[in-house]
């Protein structure tokens, strides 16, 4: 495929020992970080809203809200693309418990929360966003994958684009499959040919994955969530240099390096 160049306009970072992009710049500058509050604040939802929302909607919300405040754009006119390697995988076993048990007391709600693309409907509802919007995912490559839609849609329709790629910890015999065991939330707002931003440049490989060295901390994070994924790229940005490639599924990958600011 062709080369995609991308601007990234807005980033979020959201985990219990992340608060956000800048606590990550910290972590890697080798300083000391905060751990966040143990709820994703959410800001974006309204307090109804918060009090029912499951920890893998908040934990999106919170990092789509930070991403989309830092690139000043307007939440109700950008697209966006929601992806999570597994879901929620608590609302999942939950479900299946109760299916399994007594089906006629399964929750309303909690039937409700378990779409995979729940956090895409929290979002477009709390901010009236009409623009279009998907959910996706891929397993262990959720985020590259993501990525690669969000970045074609951006080019291909020459707006802006949201993406969002989140995972939380899994219970039960499905968490013990897949061996997810925190949260952890991004999101980056991107754009084409804006004169703002940080630009990327992409282009599908067949190369494995590989990337900078990272602290301890990303590396144990990335075996324990597949959102984390992200953590390569966001390290570049933050470094303001750099490449990396990222894994899109088992046999195709995505090239990402940063280009000249111009």
């Amino acid at each position: 495929m062709n080369a995609l160049h991308v601007r990234v306009e807005g980033i979020g970072l959201w985990s219990p020992q992340l608060a956000n992009f800048d606590a990550l710049r910290q972590l890697l500058g080798g300083e000391k970080t905060e751990a966040p509050d143990p709820r994703p604040h959410a800001g974006a939802l309204s307090p109804n809203e918060r009090r029912r929302a499951p920890q893998s909607v908040l934990v999106a919300i919170e990092a789509a809200s930070q991403a989309m405040t830092m690139s000043g754009r307007a939440a109700d006119s950008v697209a966006c693309v929601f992806a999570s390697g597994y879901g929620d995988q608590v609302t999942t076993d939950y479900m299946c418990q109760v299916l399994a048990r007594a089906p006629t007391e399964l929750s309303p709600t909690r039937f409700h929360n378990s779409v995979h693309n729940a956090s895409a409907g929290y979002w477009t509802i709390a901010t009236a966003c009409r623009a279009p919007s998907s959910a996706t995912c891929g397993g262990n490559a959720s985020f590259g994958a993501s990525l690669l839609e969000a970045a074609a849609l951006a080019c291909a329709d020459h707006r802006a684009v949201m993406l969002v790629c989140s995972d939380t910890a899994g219970v039960g015999p499905l968490g013990e499959l897949i061996g997810c065991t925190r949260a952890l939330g991004c999101a980056l707002v991107l754009a084409p040919g804006t004169s703002k931003g940080m630009p990327l440049r992409l282009c599908t490989t067949t190369s494995p994955p590989r990337h900078a060295s990272l602290p301890s901390d990303c590396m144990t994070w990335m075996g324990d969530n597949p959102s984390a994924a992200c953590l390569p790229l966001l390290a570049m940005l933050a470094r303001g240099e750099g490449e990396c490639v990222l894994a899109v599924s088992e046999r195709l990958a995505l090239h990402v390096q940063m280009e000249m600011m111009t």
